[in-house]
């Protein structure tokens, strides 16, 4: 539960002690922040410099979900993304995503081009993988054959839309008594060192939509860089069921990403060259 500021707190106290207001002393310790409010404090720092700092980056993410009841292995992307850009109130750069799996075999060489507003609003997809791999098309990022082995679209993709996802899943928990959250930090992912936020529901309800979340923020980026989440065990006492799992490494910040980056034609893809959405 979120708690009263300490200035807030000596108020009420003068105001029921008729003006005998009882102030802690002035070297005394402050109350330690609630865990999830300072996650949320993070959060919102890490979005504000995503926004006015981070104009594109390029990653390796790394996934396992589970889809429609099945446990889907992992998988290894190489990520570019370009953030939206807007001057006088006109879309001067979309948000553009370029995504190439690198592994299982199954996809490997699969290459996903998204520009939002251009192409119809549709994916440019080429198939990779080991049967088929030069098959170029198009798909909406929400159909079933885009959907079929993940749980987002990829236009949901990205650090800066997972920080806004931990938003507002924290906003919704706070003054929940079913929801405990911890901090920890010191933890690394990669050897960068990372602060542990974790949310866990008590009691299974109605609508919760996982028993536990873990998200790791990079200490020195401010930005999300691991997201858990985990359902209620199928057997009393059982193991807790992975939903997902994204970790995301190599960030590179500002690289100088241009429309080259998400045309279909760039030499260094595999597109069909021609290809016309």
């Amino acid at each position: 539960m979120p708690r009263c500021p300490l200035m807030f707190l000596g108020f009420l106290l003068t105001l029921t002690l008729g003006g005998a207001g009882i102030l802690p002393a002035a070297d005394e310790e402050p109350p330690p922040e609630d865990p999830l409010e300072a996650a949320l404090r993070i959060a919102y720092e890490g979005r504000k410099r995503i926004q006015e700092a981070i104009r594109d980056y390029t990653c390796i993410l790394t996934r396992r979900e589970r889809v429609d009841g099945r446990q889907m292995g992992y998988e290894t992307i190489f990520v570019k993304v370009r953030h939206p850009l807007e001057e006088q109130g006109r879309v001067v750069q979309p948000f553009s995503v370029y995504v190439r799996f690198l592994r299982p075999d199954r996809v490997k060489g699969r290459e996903v081009i998204y520009v939002e507003g251009r192409n119809g609003g549709k994916l440019i997809v080429r198939n990779g993988g080991t049967r088929f791999a030069h098959i170029t098309t198009s798909l909406l990022p929400d159909s079933p054959a885009a959907m079929q082995h993940t749980r987002y679209p990829i236009t949901e993709i990205g650090v800066l839309n997972l920080t806004k996802r931990l938003i507002e899943n924290g906003e919704q928990e706070r003054g929940n008594e079913n929801c405990e959250a911890k901090l920890v930090q010191g933890a690394k992912i990669n050897g960068r060192s990372c602060t542990v936020v974790q949310v866990a529901h008590k009691v299974r309800g109605e609508g919760l939509a996982y028993k536990t979340a873990r998200i790791l923020i990079d200490d020195e980026l401010v930005v999300p860089v691991h997201y858990s989440a985990y359902d209620w065990p199928q057997t009393e006492g059982g193991k807790l069921v992975l939903l997902e799992e994204y970790t995301y490494t190599d960030l590179r910040l500002n690289v100088g990403l241009t429309d080259r980056d998400f045309d279909h034609r760039n030499e260094s893809y595999l597109f069909l060259k021609s290809y016309s959405p």
